[in-house]
Protein backbone atom coordinates (compact mmCIF):
# COMPACT_ATOMS: atom_id res chain seq x y z
CA UNK A 1 0.00 0.00 0.00
CA UNK A 2 2.89 2.35 0.75
CA UNK A 3 4.36 1.67 -2.69
CA UNK A 4 0.98 2.31 -4.32
CA UNK A 5 0.56 5.72 -2.66
CA UNK A 6 4.19 6.64 -3.36
CA UNK A 7 3.70 5.70 -7.02
CA UNK A 8 0.53 7.82 -7.25
CA UNK A 9 2.36 10.75 -5.63
CA UNK A 10 5.24 10.53 -8.12
CA UNK A 11 2.90 10.05 -11.09
CA UNK A 12 0.86 13.14 -10.14
CA UNK A 13 4.05 15.16 -9.73
CA UNK A 14 5.58 14.14 -13.07
CA UNK A 15 2.29 14.68 -14.92
CA UNK A 16 1.88 18.12 -13.33
CA UNK A 17 5.32 19.11 -14.63
CA UNK A 18 4.37 18.02 -18.14
CA UNK A 19 0.94 19.70 -18.36
CA UNK A 20 1.94 22.91 -16.55
CA UNK A 21 2.56 24.82 -19.79
CA UNK A 22 -1.18 25.19 -20.43
CA UNK A 23 -2.79 28.13 -18.65
CA UNK A 24 -6.42 27.61 -17.64
CA UNK A 25 -9.21 29.81 -16.29
CA UNK A 26 -11.53 28.75 -13.48
CA UNK A 27 -14.12 31.48 -13.31
CA UNK A 28 -12.02 34.64 -13.14
CA UNK A 29 -8.98 32.85 -11.70
CA UNK A 30 -5.94 32.04 -13.82
CA UNK A 31 -3.51 29.21 -13.19
CA UNK A 32 -1.56 26.37 -14.82
CA UNK A 33 -3.37 23.17 -15.83
CA UNK A 34 -1.09 21.35 -13.37
CA UNK A 35 -2.80 22.93 -10.38
CA UNK A 36 -5.16 20.00 -9.74
CA UNK A 37 -2.51 17.27 -10.12
CA UNK A 38 -0.02 19.10 -7.96
CA UNK A 39 -2.52 20.01 -5.26
CA UNK A 40 -3.46 16.35 -4.89
CA UNK A 41 0.17 15.45 -4.09
CA UNK A 42 -0.35 17.13 -0.71
CA UNK A 43 -3.33 14.89 0.05
CA UNK A 44 -1.21 11.84 -0.76
CA UNK A 45 1.79 13.02 1.26
CA UNK A 46 -0.44 13.84 4.26
CA UNK A 47 -1.91 10.33 4.09
CA UNK A 48 1.57 8.80 4.03
CA UNK A 49 2.68 11.08 6.88
CA UNK A 50 -0.32 10.13 9.01
CA UNK A 51 0.30 6.40 8.69
CA UNK A 52 4.02 5.88 8.06
CA UNK A 53 5.54 8.97 9.64
CA UNK A 54 7.91 11.78 8.79
CA UNK A 55 10.93 9.88 7.46
CA UNK A 56 8.94 7.75 5.02
CA UNK A 57 7.17 10.85 3.72
CA UNK A 58 10.44 12.75 3.23
CA UNK A 59 11.73 9.71 1.37
CA UNK A 60 8.77 9.86 -1.03
CA UNK A 61 9.26 13.61 -1.51
CA UNK A 62 12.91 12.98 -2.41
CA UNK A 63 11.92 10.23 -4.85
CA UNK A 64 9.46 12.65 -6.45
CA UNK A 65 12.22 15.21 -6.92
CA UNK A 66 14.51 12.62 -8.54
CA UNK A 67 11.70 11.43 -10.82
CA UNK A 68 11.04 15.04 -11.89
CA UNK A 69 14.70 15.61 -12.69
CA UNK A 70 14.92 12.38 -14.68
CA UNK A 71 11.73 13.15 -16.63
CA UNK A 72 12.97 16.68 -17.40
CA UNK A 73 16.28 15.31 -18.69
CA UNK A 74 14.59 12.64 -20.83
CA UNK A 75 12.15 15.18 -22.29
CA UNK A 76 15.06 17.48 -23.13
CA UNK A 77 16.89 14.60 -24.85
CA UNK A 78 13.73 13.74 -26.80
CA UNK A 79 13.46 17.36 -27.98
CA UNK A 80 17.11 17.46 -29.07
CA UNK A 81 16.93 14.18 -31.00
CA UNK A 82 16.60 14.83 -34.77
CA UNK A 83 13.04 14.19 -35.97
CA UNK A 84 12.25 11.75 -38.76
CA UNK A 85 11.99 13.49 -42.18
CA UNK A 86 8.24 12.73 -42.46
CA UNK A 87 7.42 14.01 -38.94
CA UNK A 88 6.45 17.68 -39.12
CA UNK A 89 5.58 18.49 -35.51
CA UNK A 90 8.99 19.30 -34.02
CA UNK A 91 8.23 22.96 -33.28
CA UNK A 92 4.90 22.16 -31.62
CA UNK A 93 6.54 19.37 -29.63
CA UNK A 94 9.29 21.72 -28.45
CA UNK A 95 6.79 24.49 -27.68
CA UNK A 96 4.63 22.28 -25.46
CA UNK A 97 7.31 20.24 -23.66
CA UNK A 98 10.37 22.50 -23.80
CA UNK A 99 10.08 24.55 -20.61
CA UNK A 100 12.95 26.98 -20.24
CA UNK A 101 15.55 26.42 -17.53
CA UNK A 102 14.19 29.22 -15.34
CA UNK A 103 10.76 27.57 -15.18
CA UNK A 104 12.33 24.21 -14.32
CA UNK A 105 14.48 25.72 -11.54
CA UNK A 106 11.48 27.62 -10.14
CA UNK A 107 9.38 24.46 -10.16
CA UNK A 108 12.01 22.31 -8.45
CA UNK A 109 12.83 24.94 -5.82
CA UNK A 110 9.15 25.52 -5.02
CA UNK A 111 8.49 21.77 -4.85
CA UNK A 112 11.32 20.93 -2.45
CA UNK A 113 10.66 23.88 -0.14
CA UNK A 114 6.87 23.44 0.05
CA UNK A 115 6.81 19.65 0.33
CA UNK A 116 9.46 19.47 3.06
CA UNK A 117 7.64 22.25 4.91
CA UNK A 118 4.39 20.30 4.56
CA UNK A 119 5.97 17.21 6.15
CA UNK A 120 7.39 19.26 9.02
CA UNK A 121 4.17 21.26 9.59
CA UNK A 122 1.96 18.16 9.46
CA UNK A 123 3.89 16.52 12.29
CA UNK A 124 4.16 19.79 14.20
CA UNK A 125 0.37 20.09 14.30
CA UNK A 126 -0.02 16.36 14.93
CA UNK A 127 2.11 16.64 18.08
CA UNK A 128 0.42 19.89 19.15
CA UNK A 129 -3.05 18.31 18.91
CA UNK A 130 -2.00 15.04 20.58
CA UNK A 131 -2.60 13.19 17.31
CA UNK A 132 -6.27 14.24 17.24
CA UNK A 133 -8.20 16.20 14.60
CA UNK A 134 -6.60 15.05 11.36
CA UNK A 135 -8.44 17.82 9.50
CA UNK A 136 -6.52 20.49 11.43
CA UNK A 137 -3.04 19.24 10.54
CA UNK A 138 -4.10 18.37 7.00
CA UNK A 139 -5.46 21.85 6.28
CA UNK A 140 -2.98 23.99 8.21
CA UNK A 141 0.08 22.23 6.81
CA UNK A 142 -1.25 22.18 3.24
CA UNK A 143 -2.56 25.75 3.12
CA UNK A 144 0.74 27.26 4.26
CA UNK A 145 2.79 24.91 2.08
CA UNK A 146 0.73 25.75 -0.99
CA UNK A 147 1.26 29.46 -0.33
CA UNK A 148 5.03 28.91 -0.07
CA UNK A 149 5.00 26.88 -3.29
CA UNK A 150 2.98 29.48 -5.20
CA UNK A 151 5.05 32.48 -4.11
CA UNK A 152 8.42 30.83 -4.76
CA UNK A 153 7.42 29.49 -8.17
CA UNK A 154 5.81 32.67 -9.49
CA UNK A 155 8.54 35.01 -8.20
CA UNK A 156 11.49 32.88 -9.36
CA UNK A 157 9.88 32.05 -12.72
CA UNK A 158 8.48 35.44 -13.68
CA UNK A 159 10.15 38.24 -11.67
CA UNK A 160 11.43 40.96 -14.00
CA UNK A 161 9.49 39.71 -17.03
CA UNK A 162 6.64 42.22 -16.77
CA UNK A 163 4.22 39.52 -15.66
CA UNK A 164 1.62 40.70 -13.08
CA UNK A 165 3.03 38.61 -10.25
CA UNK A 166 0.50 39.46 -7.55
CA UNK A 167 -2.59 38.70 -9.64
CA UNK A 168 -1.16 35.33 -10.73
CA UNK A 169 -0.13 34.48 -7.17
CA UNK A 170 -3.60 35.31 -5.85
CA UNK A 171 -5.36 33.42 -8.64
CA UNK A 172 -3.20 30.33 -8.38
CA UNK A 173 -3.29 30.22 -4.60
CA UNK A 174 -7.06 30.68 -4.51
CA UNK A 175 -7.52 27.64 -6.77
CA UNK A 176 -5.11 25.63 -4.60
CA UNK A 177 -6.91 26.85 -1.46
CA UNK A 178 -10.25 25.56 -2.73
CA UNK A 179 -8.75 22.21 -3.72
CA UNK A 180 -6.92 21.90 -0.37
CA UNK A 181 -10.13 22.43 1.60
CA UNK A 182 -12.08 20.04 -0.63
CA UNK A 183 -9.46 17.28 -0.38
CA UNK A 184 -9.88 16.90 3.41
CA UNK A 185 -12.57 14.19 3.00
CA UNK A 186 -10.24 12.44 0.53
CA UNK A 187 -7.46 12.32 3.15
CA UNK A 188 -9.88 10.82 5.71
CA UNK A 189 -11.04 8.24 3.17
CA UNK A 190 -7.48 7.31 2.22
CA UNK A 191 -6.26 7.09 5.83
CA UNK A 192 -9.19 4.94 6.93
CA UNK A 193 -8.93 2.70 3.87
CA UNK A 194 -5.19 2.15 4.30
CA UNK A 195 -5.52 1.47 8.02
CA UNK A 196 -8.23 -1.12 7.40
CA UNK A 197 -6.23 -2.71 4.60
CA UNK A 198 -3.06 -2.97 6.68
CA UNK A 199 -5.00 -4.18 9.72
CA UNK A 200 -6.48 -6.86 7.51
CA UNK A 201 -2.97 -7.84 6.44
CA UNK A 202 -1.87 -7.87 10.06
CA UNK A 203 0.98 -5.44 9.47
CA UNK A 204 -0.35 -2.06 10.64
CA UNK A 205 1.92 -0.01 12.84
CA UNK A 206 1.78 3.74 13.24
CA UNK A 207 5.11 5.56 13.21
CA UNK A 208 5.85 9.03 14.41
Amino acid sequence: MFLLLASIFIALLVVSNIIASKIIMVGNLIGPAAVLCYALTFAISDTIAEIWGKERTKYVVTLGFLASVISAIMIKIAILMPPAPFWQNQQEYKLILGSNIRIVIASMLAYLTSQYHDVWAFHFWKKLTNEKHLWIRNNLSTLVSQMIDTIIFIVVAFYGTGTPLMSIIIGQYTIKLIIAICDTPLVYILVNFVKRYINFEGKYKVTS
